[in-house]
């Protein structure tokens, strides 16, 4: 049996607004029919509130969460390589990563728009090769979303952790951290409809019904991965009510991580990421 996480994180956690992290099990099959589908059950879905309870888990022998297992985490872990070099930033990942992370946001906010300044309309942000491929917000953008935050915020606490993040950076190997992007899931089952908001007033009956079909889609396989969620009923309800979305797209992020689990078990030591992944941008699990 392998435990499988997905993590929806954010940069500034609250009681309100938590990181949440999803906790399932799955276990494959040596030999499967060609369309038979994996199915992962959720186990329990967390929220945390402050970062060093997050990190606890993450990086101990919690009873909430015992290694060895292989999460999916909703943050970027890389910055575009045009970016770093523009800055004269280390082009060794976590050289790149430790100066990035010591800086305030404002600072970073100030780089970040004194690049961008300089380039022309349309092409002010620079992108990673897997933001273009994800359709992903590029990891620089500091607002709506301000993804760059999230990777500001969360990168040290997977190395704080030491996580081993394929690709990437080597650490302890019983405790398994890639880049998941449940948008790109969510698109595949309900096109560019919107399931999600963090603003009460567009907490509609539209939004619920996209995130009743994201979970039926789920609940029956049809998916691209050939991963099948189960769960309790009263979890199911949670992913379905919680209009945030967070709940559900921890969900999300736990399923695209059993594919990646997959990849491993037939032999992948990369995880399903692209073979020719670049080392200092990173790359989105399942693009």
């Amino acid at each position: 049996m392998l435990t499988l996480i997905g993590c929806d994180f954010t940069s500034r956690p609250t009681p309100q607004k938590p990181i949440t992290l999803a906790i399932a099990t799955t276990s494959f099959k040596k030999k499967s029919a060609p369309k038979e589908l994996d199915t992962i059950e959720i186990q329990s879905i967390h929220g945390f509130d402050n970062f060093v309870d997050f990190q606890r888990v993450l990086g101990s022998s919690d009873e909430l969460l015992k290694a060895p297992w292989i999460g999916g985490f909703d943050l970027p872990f890389g910055l575009p390589r045009d970016l770093v070099r523009a800055l004269g930033w280390p082009l060794q990942w976590e050289q790149c990563l430790k100066l990035f992370c010591s800086l305030e946001r404002a600072r970073i906010r100030d780089l970040f728009k004194g690049f961008c300044d300089q380039r022309p309309l349309g092409f002010k942000f620079a992108h990673r090769a897997t933001d273009y491929v994800a359709n992903s917000s590029p990891s620089m953008k500091w607002v709506n979303p301000p993804v760059a935050f999230m990777l500001h915020a969360g990168i040290p606490l997977l190395i704080g952790a030491d996580l081993t993040l394929p690709g990437v950076r080597t650490g302890d190997p019983s405790r398994i951290g890639l880049e998941a992007y449940p948008g790109m899931l969510a698109r595949e089952m309900i096109g560019n409809q919107s399931y999600k908001s963090d603003d009460k007033h567009k907490q509609n009956d539209e939004r619920h019904l996209a995130r009743q079909n994201i979970l039926d889609a789920l609940q029956a396989g049809t998916n691209s991965l050939g991963v099948k969620v189960k769960a309790h009923k009263n979890l199911l309800d949670q992913m379905v009510q919680d209009a945030s979305g967070d709940s559900l797209d921890a969900v999300l992020c736990a399923t695209q991580a059993a594919w990646g689990a997959k990849q491993f078990h037939l032999g992948d030591p990369l995880y399903g990421l692209a073979s020719d992944m670049d080392p200092l941008e990173g790359w989105i699990l399942t693009c």
